[in-house]
């Protein structure tokens, strides 16, 4: 055990993810139960550089397992991205006497970790993002929530799509990778799914699929548009003038973010969340947790960063076979 960690700061960064609070629980409660003292920090990076310092205790997180969102609140922060931002907020975490900080986001929060050690905090992150797209993990914090929240709302959408015999242009979330669209296209049955990693995108070809339907007798049609991609009013209104069918879109947006996370993101947050406490014990730093192969694992930030993410060829060819 490394005896010079005595007090660990947490904060979550970016946007937020359901399971975060999971997280914050399984940081402080097994902090606490190694003898640690722990500093929550409130609004990400912009917080810390504002000083919004708060002691945490077990009570502070007792009933937030079940809850979305994030109790400590999160923000983007342009200054931490700033040598001066950096060198500020290493003071300020040792001025309050914080030797190691668990980080809960995504790539840019990791950044942000990555300078912090090399200014002398020992960190470790923690992936947190619907969007599933830090290379170094095949799972991260919100993501599983998100793709069930978006599945169910495809649905209902669908059988009103059926009703009026129409086409839907639903956009999810992702930023600019298409895992949400993946799975949800899959799962929901869609006829196409655009994603910002396809290659043959082609408006024209989907609008002749769906003539080519109409002729065969199918009386509905479902596009799943990432929001990399985007544009899905116009697209819809598009799809309409080229067809005659009758063309809606809807667009999700942060309604995936919300909600009561699912048993496995509860899960596997609090596992990460106490990872992280004793990566730092063990006198670790500059690390992220993952989840490789049905293991919890830990990688050099500088490594993970560096690494690239491509959506599964396979699992995307089967969901345009299933298309058909």
């Amino acid at each position: 055990m490394n005896d010079t960690i005595q007090t660990i700061g947490i904060l979550t960064s970016g946007g937020d993810a359901p399971g975060m609070n999971a997280a914050i629980r399984a940081v402080v409660r097994t902090a606490l139960g190694r003898g640690l003292r722990v500093r929550g920090i409130r609004r990400g990076y912009h917080g810390l550089l504002q000083e919004e310092i708060i002691d945490m205790t077990a009570r502070d997180v007792s009933d937030i397992i079940q809850r979305g969102g994030t109790i400590l609140q999160t923000a983007r922060c342009k200054e931490m991205r700033t040598e001066e931002g950096q060198q500020k907020a290493a003071a300020i975490c040792k001025k309050y006497g914080i030797q190691g900080l668990v980080v809960i986001g995504g790539d840019g929060s990791f950044a942000g970790a990555q300078k912090l050690s090399n200014l002398g905090i020992n960190t470790i992150g923690i992936p947190g993002t619907i969007d599933l797209d830090i290379a170094c993990t095949e799972y991260t914090i919100g993501f599983d929530t998100a793709v069930n929240t978006a599945m169910e709302a495809i649905d209902k959408v669908r059988d009103t799509s059926t009703s009026h015999e129409r086409c839907s242009v639903i956009e999810v979330m992702g930023r600019d990778a298409g895992y949400l669209a993946l799975w949800c296209g899959i799962a929901n049955g869609a006829e196409r799914i655009l994603m910002p990693e396809e290659h043959d995108y082609d408006e024209e070809k989907i609008i002749a699929d769906i003539i080519g339907n109409r002729k065969r007798g199918k009386q509905h049609y479902i596009i799943i548009n990432a929001e990399g991609i985007g544009d899905s009013m116009n697209m819809a209104k598009r799809i309409e003038e080229a067809t005659g069918m009758e063309t809606r879109a809807t667009i999700l947006g942060h309604m995936q973010r919300g909600g009561s996370p699912t048993c496995k993101d509860r899960v596997y947050a609090s596992i990460m969340g106490a990872k992280a406490v004793d990566l730092l014990l063990e006198g670790k730093t500059n690390r992220v947790v993952g989840y490789q192969h049905g293991e919890f694992v830990d990688y050099d930030i500088n490594e993970a960063l560096q690494m690239h993410k491509e959506i599964p060829e396979y699992a995307y060819r089967v969901s345009k076979d299933l298309a058909l």
